[in-house]
């Protein structure tokens, strides 16, 4: 039972909540599906500003899907919470889910951002020097990233963001243990997958990536994760040690 103050009476009115009827395991079964009105509005809570919408059209032109709204606000948050001063970001883009890292980041942070495509790195370095980022804040690498990742420093990195090719993912994965240091945060993108994730029917090796990945990491003892429902999905795990 809930006791609510009605006004500035110093009696209580007592509110009797029903619970709608139980599953067959006995437990309360409580809607909570999100409309698309009420997601949309999460997903725009935090708006973006000229560079992040120039830095999106360059996308679309090249063809790029970057993190979505809801999910570069949630990486400058945690950035910001981790005072990160050191960052990998697998998959530059066109430097969308870059400049909400480093618009988290300690003022004195370096992102170190990989992609095959050189031409990316060109649009991501013009989203960068549009919003002001010095140069000395972020290197761009150009090339596989299974190449790049191991000649980077073990235990060095505060945030590691995989946004690259799916069937990667668990070759990030191990490489971004390697990378971060004790409280590090690993983040994995499109860890939904256009809604295909959560449906056991869907069967396509990407989905099965995406799906065998987010279970090992939930199930991993040394990290301690959670699956944001923004955008297509983040999948956030701290490494405890």
């Amino acid at each position: 039972m809930l006791k609510i103050p009605i006004g500035r009476r110093t009696s209580h009115q007592v509110v009797r909540t029903r619970l709608p009827p139980p599953d067959r395991r006995g437990r309360a079964v409580i809607s909570t599906a999100i409309s698309p009105t009420s997601w949309a509005y999460a997903e725009e809570f935090v708006a973006e500003d000229e560079p992040l919408r120039a830095a999106r059209a360059r996308a679309d032109e090249v063809g790029v899907v970057p993190v979505g709204s809801g999910g570069g606000a949630a990486l400058r948050f945690l950035a910001a919470l981790l005072d990160a001063r050191a960052v990998v970001e697998i998959g530059t883009g066109t430097g969308v889910s870059g400049l909400w890292l480093l618009r988290g980041m300690a003022p004195d942070g370096v992102l170190t951002s990989v992609d095959l495509e050189p031409e990316h790195q060109r649009l991501a370095k013009e989203t960068f020097t549009e919003a002001g980022i010095a140069s000395q804040r972020y290197r761009l690498i150009a090339g596989a990233a299974l190449e790049v990742l191991p000649r980077l420093t073990d235990g060095h990195y505060d945030l590691v963001l995989c946004d690259a090719a799916k069937g990667e993912y668990a070759d990030y994965l191990r490489e971004a243990l390697r990378l971060l240091r004790p409280g590090g945060v690993v983040a994995l993108d499109n860890a939904l997958w256009h809604d295909r994730v959560a449906d056991p029917a869907q069967r396509d090796e990407e989905t099965v990536t995406v799906r065998d990945l987010g279970r090992a990491i939930r199930d991993d003892d040394n990290l301690l994760p959670v699956l944001l429902p923004v955008g297509d999905g983040l999948l956030v795990a701290r490494k405890l040690s």
